[in-house]
């Protein structure tokens, strides 16, 4: 007897996700005294969304905040490390907000951190963009499995996986729903 494909399990729905997002502002404003020096660069595809969500929620907090220009978004594809592995990937935009990233506190935003891989190729790209005061990480998902030395300054959900699982993050901008799932991928 043979199984059908695993369902996937759904860990978040859009009020979690909603929650955390609002939680992850509030930290970033209580940690930077404020969102006066933030620049909040969105990495695609899942990224750039999230991080205009965060803008709007700090803009809610904060008066006078023009949420469109904090955001930004970084695209990483030829500072990737398995481009070799992956030589189709189309490359991206992108686009820093008009006061641009020196001396600011610039806050990478994506959707799951795994390897570390991604946000080291974020760091490269952001050396090559200007010198900010310091960079901070926020994603909404963290399902561990680190092969580099980078962790997340703002998290929405740990989420320990195994390696035969996949997170998938859905979002109503780019899919249609919010939610988080978790899929078999043997």
């Amino acid at each position: 007897m043979t199984s059908g494909p695993a369902v996937p399990t759904t860990v978040l729905g859009a009020p979690e996700i909603g929650r955390a997002l609002t939680r992850i502002a509030h930290e970033l404003l209580e940690r930077n005294k404020g969102a006066h020096d933030l620049v909040l660069l969105g990495i695609p595809t899942r990224g750039l969304p999230l991080a205009e969500r965060l803008a709007r929620r700090l803009a809610a907090v904060e008066p006078g905040l023009d949420p469109l220009a904090l955001v930004g978004v970084l695209d990483v594809t030829m500072y990737r490390d398995d481009l070799s592995r992956h030589p189709t990937r189309p490359i991206g935009t992108t686009r820093l907000p008009a006061g641009g990233i020196d001396g600011k506190v610039v806050v990478l935003v994506d959707d799951v951190l795994y390897s570390g891989r991604t946000i080291r190729a974020a760091l490269d790209a952001i050396n090559d963009l200007g010198r900010p005061r310091a960079v901070q990480l926020a994603a909404l998902v963290d399902r561990g499995h680190r092969e580099l030395p980078i962790r997340a300054d703002y998290v929405g959900k740990n989420l320990p996986t195994s390696q035969a699982e996949r997170v998938r993050v859905l979002l109503d901008e780019t899919d249609g729903r919010d939610a988080v799932l978790i899929e078999a991928t043997r």
